[in-house]
């Protein structure tokens, strides 16, 4: 062997080598190919014919991965402090909370893993060789460079492939590409520069034969494939942090150093200023710091994030990574596939032209519901010769079945663009069997890259024979004398109609007919001369999702750009994007990508939203450059070239029903219903999990601060506390898992969808959102004392007063749950009570907690609670009832300062 290198092969331009250059390289005779010893000898060199497992964290090094986390520590903190105090019970729940994070982060870790296994089942299981002349079934794995492989219809291609030869060869690369239609494949050399789509004479490993055969010479295995080397970029891409997981842990650090601050200088105050004893002033600065950390949290943010995938699912999104629901209410930009996702994956007709006529044709996919449109107008096909004519040449001059499964769904067996056919003389009210049985073949001429041509022979029982004829508009048109009608060959009208199908993307096949002697029963290559009559073009396109356009105009509506990045080829590209309403005046091309620098690309990723001939490489870079400039980043796909990019992004999504294990396996959502619209649904469910999460930390961060803010105010007055470190984990304890908890059921705010997306860069507490936590905390330390030296003056005991402070926070916690389940819309209106039942079952459950705290013999006991008389409870409801409308009125003014979010 000339050149065995496995690094030298990799960078070996095949697509620039004749097949005899090829084989001489690989010093291998096509006709015999490989030998035993060569094959030992390139085995050992190579390898095996699979992908590399990545080297993966042992499990328990991964689990204890989970702990390593400021806001993991803060609760840590909380819960052995509360264990130092004897509570077992508050202890358990707070470790508990700990520890279900880390199962839930343990098991959901080891996407990329996953991924990477499912990149590897895209490769071929088994592969038909010539070896020492003889043909031969071996295992897909033994394959090395230098095999001779046999290609035909069905095969899953087991390696990349240098063609020697290739008859009617079409493979199917839309797994790998993006390109929707079967591409031609022959064994002529290309460009150096060409894409992976353009690349003609190379089959690429886990790609389909859809029709043909053909012979090709092994030139990369395994990892150094083109879906090898995807699968090295997935394993190489690493996985992002979420929008909430970034601000939490902000939040977490800001919290904990705020808390260590407090209570150092707390501790300070109360030895050197205050002169408290020294346990007394231990207990009271524990207590402040249980007090201030919101120990419920995780627990709160995590069921609220588990709702929303339970909603989700409901609508057709499976979240496979719990913090994605949110992040995608938080997206700017969403980087769309084209193939599956916003198109159907289905080739339509949608075009017919005849000689005296231009017809639109509704309906998409390959179910035979449509109408012709001329001029937006419905006609009848019967009445159109014409156009009978050329229905009945799509329908017999065809390969391809369109059929109903047991699911009642319409499926098309045979290549996509003559199931498109097929479909077109359908919706003409031609019946397939019906033609057959009418017009039997007779003979056929097959589809040849070569000629770009297919004819077929008929007759019709009656002596009349025919042959039909279907291919490229210039070779059919250069067989053609006449045009339907008998009248002599327009060529100018045939050009102009091709120029308009061809800028509108579409792809363009004529058809033809011409009578034929009854006494010939075969046709042959010698007979396709000029004598033919031209009956008209058929415009072919993988046609956008009618849901998808309206997704994609909602999404804008809620100030998302939506960019289009496909394989397909440019024009194809832009005409999908222009009636999509993306701004599609141009395409910027994977090749124009390749010579952008970082700066230059972040400016084109900004102006442009259609990419076209984008290979993974340059999907990876159009990412990293949108997030460059602060965009979150959703990227939407279906192919295995996706799946790099999937993981990339901040939030992948994946195809569930037509997407490829590796896309799926890559991704953080995946729509069971192959549907963009559904994308929609899933951002404004996200948007309503973020804001339920932001109304539960503005009732729980309140709530901590004032508890906080009572002990921190007595201990610098010198006051007796107003309630003890237990009280406090009692109140923590039963508001988390009640109040704060109902707010993850709260049904979405007015005009969600019509709000621009926030600032990845925004932090969780917003300066509005940190004046309203410092307003109500104020209020409730206010309310807390005044009722505290209320029930002193009036004589009460110490217990008492606390008894009295503690349901006085409780019942202010009460009021405003029911204010914060609108970020600034009033409350005085019906829904407050009725709009979550959850809130209203919880401030009921509430009620019954307190009132067992209150009078119940061994909580009394056990926190040092005494009765309260009527007087004190009116009192306490008067001073929540008091909170409620203070409140109120805040929101008033900030509604008339324009501020509808927090």
């Amino acid at each position: 062997m000339k050149d065995t290198d496995p690094a030298a092969l990799a960078t070996t331009p095949w697509h620039t080598l004749s097949p005899s250059d090829t084989a001489a390289r690989l010093a291998v005779d096509p006709a015999l190919g490989l030998a035993p010893p060569a094959i030992a000898e390139r085995r050992q060199r190579h390898g095996p014919n699979r992908l590399p497992e990545a080297k993966r964290r042992p499990p328990w090094l991964r689990f204890l991965g989970q702990f390593h986390n400021p806001l993991i520590y803060v609760l840590l903190a909380a819960g052995l402090t509360t264990l130092a105090l004897g509570h077992l019970v508050d202890a358990g729940v707070i470790l508990g909370v700990v520890l279900i994070n880390a199962v839930i982060g343990h098991i959901q870790e080891g996407k990329a893993e996953r991924a990477l296994d499912a990149v590897r089942g895209m490769l071929a299981a088994h592969a038909t060789v010539l070896r020492q002349g003889e043909r031969q079934q071996i295992d897909a794995g033994d394959l090395v460079p230098g095999d001779v492989v046999l290609l035909e219809a069905g095969d899953k291609v087991p390696a990349d492939l240098r063609l020697l030869q290739a008859r009617n060869l079409r493979v199917v690369e839309a797994a790998l590409t993006g390109e929707s239609a079967p591409v031609d494949k022959d064994t002529a050399a290309t460009a150096a520069d060409a894409g992976v789509g353009d690349r003609r004479g190379l089959c690429h490993s886990g790609t389909l034969v859809a029709c043909g055969t053909g012979c090709g010479v092994v030139v990369a295995t395994g990892a150094q494939t083109e879906i090898g080397r995807i699968g090295t970029l997935v394993g190489e891409v690493r996985t992002l942090a979420t929008p909430l997981t970034r601000r939490l842990d902000r939040f977490a650090r800001q919290i904990t150093a705020a808390i260590l601050a407090v209570s150092v200088l707390t501790m300070a105050w109360g030895h050197f200023v205050a002169g408290m004893a020294p346990l007394e002033l231990f207990l009271a600065v524990v207590g402040l710091a249980v007090a201030a950390i919101p120990e419920g949290m995780p627990a709160v943010v995590t069921i609220v994030l588990a709702i929303g995938t339970r909603v989700m699912a409901r609508k057709q999104a499976i979240v496979r990574r719990l913090p994605a629901v949110e992040s995608l209410g938080s997206v700017t930009v969403i980087c769309s596939d084209k193939t599956g996702t916003l198109t159907r994956n289905e080739m339509t007709a949608v075009r017919v032209v005849l000689a005296d006529r231009e017809l639109r044709i509704t309906g998409t996919g390959y179910a035979p519901n449509g109408s012709f449109l001329m001029n937006d107008q419905v006609c009848q096909t019967c009445d159109s010769a014409a156009l009978q004519a050329l229905l009945h040449c799509a329908l017999l001059c065809n390969d391809a079945r369109v059929h109903r499964d047991e699911t009642g769904e319409w499926r098309m067996t045979g290549d996509p663009t003559e199931g498109a056919l097929i479909t077109l003389a359908h919706k003409g009210g031609l019946d397939a069997a019906e033609g057959i049985q009418a017009h039997p073949r007779v003979d056929a001429i097959p589809f040849e890259s070569e000629r770009q041509y297919m004819a077929t022979l008929h007759h019709d029982h009656a002596g009349h024979h025919e042959v039909l004829l279907k291919g490229a508009p210039e070779r059919v048109l250069a067989l053609c004398t006449t045009q339907a009608g008998g009248q002599p060959l327009d060529a100018a009208h045939w050009a102009a109609a091709l120029e308009r199908a061809a800028s509108a993307g579409e792809r363009v096949l004529a058809l033809a007919r011409a009578d034929w002697p009854a006494d010939h029963a075969e046709i042959d290559i010698a007979d396709m001369r000029p004598r033919f009559e031209m009956l008209g073009l058929v415009g072919i396109i993988d046609p956008p999702r009618d849901e998808a356009i309206a997704a994609v105009a909602e999404c804008q509506q809620a100030g998302i750009r939506i960019k289009m990045i496909t394989g397909d080829h440019a024009v194809t590209a832009a005409a999908i994007g222009r009636q999509l309403g993306l701004q599609a005046g141009h395409a910027l091309t994977g090749d124009v990508i390749a010579t952008l620098d970082a700066a230059a690309l972040r400016r084109a990723a900004q102006d442009t939203d259609v990419f076209a001939r984008a290979s993974p490489e340059h999907k990876l870079r159009l990412i990293a450059a949108l997030q460059a400039e602060g965009h979150l980043v959703a990227m939407t796909g279906d192919g295995v070239n996706d799946a790099p990019a999937l993981k990339a992004a901040d939030v992948g999504v994946a195809m569930g029903g037509k997407g490829t294990d590796a896309a799926r396996e890559a991704a953080d959502l995946v729509l069971t219903d192959d549907n963009f619209a559904t994308i929609a649904r899933a951002v404004r469910e996200g948007r309503v999990v973020y804001d339920n999460i932001k109304k539960s930390l503005m009732h729980m961060l309140p709530t901590n601060g004032g508890e906080a803010g009572v002990i921190l105010l007595a201990i610098f007055a010198g006051l007796p506390l107003p309630v003890t470190a237990a009280q406090i984990l009692w109140v923590n304890t039963v508001t988390s898992v009640t109040l704060a908890l109902s707010l993850a059921f709260e049904p979405a705010e007015p005009g969600v969808m019509r709000h621009a997306p926030r600032s990845p860069g925004e932090s969780i507490i917003t300066r509005a959102l940190g004046t309203r936590i410092l307003y109500v905390i104020a209020l409730m330390v206010a309310a807390t004392f005044w009722v505290f030296h209320w029930e002193l003056a009036r004589g009460a005991a110490l217990e008492t007063a606390r008894t009295a402070a503690v349901n006085t926070i409780v019942v202010c916690e009460l009021f405003y749950l029911f204010n914060v389940r609108h970020f600034t819309r009033h409350a005085f209106r019906w829904e407050t009570l009725t709009g979550n039942r959850v809130a209203l079952g919880v401030a009921l459950l509430l009620v019954l907690l307190q009132l067992l705290f209150t009078y119940a013999p061994t909580l009394q006991q056990l926190f040092r609670s005494t009765p309260l008389s009527l007087s004190s409870w009116t009192m306490i409801v008067a001073i929540g009832a008091g909170l409620f409308v203070l409140v109120e009125l805040e929101k008033a003014w900030l509604r008339r300062s324009n501020v509808d979010r927090l």
